[in-house]
C-alpha cells in the first residue's frame, strides 16, 4: 500500500524487452539509500506499483531493477517508457508511518489523458479526460492518484476532471512537465470503488 506522496523522482537508465514484448525489465536510477532496498520490495513507479528484483549502485547513484509485466504494459502508460523516462517514486507504507495523502494501492486503473493546462500566479490547474467507466468513481472534492501522486478533485464534469496542483507539487514531482495530450496513469480511490460494487450488489 502507498499514500501518493511522492519521495524522489527516478530515472529509466535500463530498458531490455523479454519474452516476445509482453515482459520489460527495466533498470531506474533514484536515491534511496540501496541498503533499504530488498529484494522482493514493492515501489511504486508513475502509480505502478512493482516489485524489485535487484538493486546496487552505480557511481553516486543506487539502482533497482523491475519487471513490467503484460498487463501492466496493457493498462498503464508503461508500453511506452523507454531510457531516459522520468517516474514518480514511493516506498511502501510501512506501519506507523504519516498518511499524508490517501490509501494507495499502486494498481492503476487506466490511463487519463491532459486536455488543458493553465499556469495560475499561485497553482496549475490541469483538466484531464478518462474513460466513461472510471469517470463514474470520480467525485468533486474526492481524492485520486494521477502517476503516483495524490491529489484532490477539484472539478467533474462527464468524462472530464480538473485538479489543482500547488508549487511544491510541481518542483517535486514530474507533473510539472505535463502539457496537453500527455498521457498520465490513473487510480481512482479504492472507497469510490467499494461504495460502487456495493450499489450494485443491492440492487
Amino acid at each position: 500500500m502507498f499514500t501518493g506522496i511522492v519521495t524522489d523522482i527516478g530515472e529509466i537508465v535500463g530498458f531490455t524487452p523479454r519474452s516476445q514484448g509482453q515482459l520489460h525489465r527495466l533498470r531506474i536510477a533514484c536515491r534511496y539509500d540501496q541498503t533499504t532496498i530488498a529484494d522482493g520490495a514493492s515501489i511504486a513507479c508513475n502509480g505502478v506499483c512493482l516489485t524489485v528484483v535487484a538493486s546496487g549502485v552505480e557511481g553516486s547513484k543506487t539502482w533497482f531493477d523491475v519487471d513490467a509485466a503484460a498487463e501492466t504494459l496493457a493498462l498503464t502508460t508503461a508500453k511506452r517508457w523507454n531510457v531516459g523516462t522520468r517516474l514518480n517514486l514511493e516506498r511502501a507504507l510501512k506501519i506507523g508511518d504519516e498518511l499524508g495523502g490517501h490509501i494507495v494501492a499502486g494498481h492503476a486503473d487506466g490511463v487519463a489523458t491532459l486536455v488543458s493546462r493553465e499556469d495560475l500566479p499561485d497553482m496549475a490547474r490541469f483538466e484531464l479526460a478518462t474513460t466513461r467507466e472510471l469517470a463514474r468513481f470520480i467525485a468533486t472534492k474526492g481524492s485520486i492518484t494521477l502517476d503516483g501522486v495524490s491529489l484532490t478533485v477539484n472539478t467533474v464534469a462527464d468524462v472530464t476532471f480538473s485538479v489543482l496542483i500547488i508549487p511544491h507539487t510541481l518542483e517535486v514531482t514530474t507533473i510539472g512537465g505535463w502539457k496537453a495530450g500527455t498521457e498520465v496513469n490513473i487510480e481512482v480511490d479504492l472507497m469510490a470503488r467499494y461504495a460502487a460494487r456495493l450499489t450494485e450488489m443491492t440492487v
